[in-house]
């Protein structure tokens, strides 16, 4: 089962034993991006969950191992990158805007 989390809440937080997170940051010129929609797609490219981006440019989703797509749309660019994902844990994934 896949599921997103608020961006804003600490990861220390949440008891994440076992659990994958795919994690990372929207940002155009190095600078993050505040109101951008993460769109997580599956790997038949299907529309799992979405996330818009805090002042911190953040995003977070939680997930299981396999291959996933990150869409980012905002209005001064969007951004594509796809993760394999092979184990329970913590992928980074950053997201810059063309």
């Amino acid at each position: 089962m896949q599921s997103c989390a608020d961006p804003g809440t600490s990861l220390s937080d949440l008891a994440l034993p076992g659990q994958t997170v795919l994690q990372g940051r929207v940002l155009t010129s190095g600078s993050p991006v505040a109101g951008a929609y993460v769109r997580l797609l599956d790997a038949g490219e299907e529309f799992v969950a979405e996330v818009v981006t805090p002042d911190t440019g953040d995003f977070r989703f939680f997930v299981a191992p396999g291959a996933w797509t990150l869409s980012a749309l905002h209005r001064s660019g969007n951004a594509r990158t796809t993760v394999r994902i092979e184990q329970p844990g913590t992928v980074d994934a950053a997201l810059s805007l063309a």
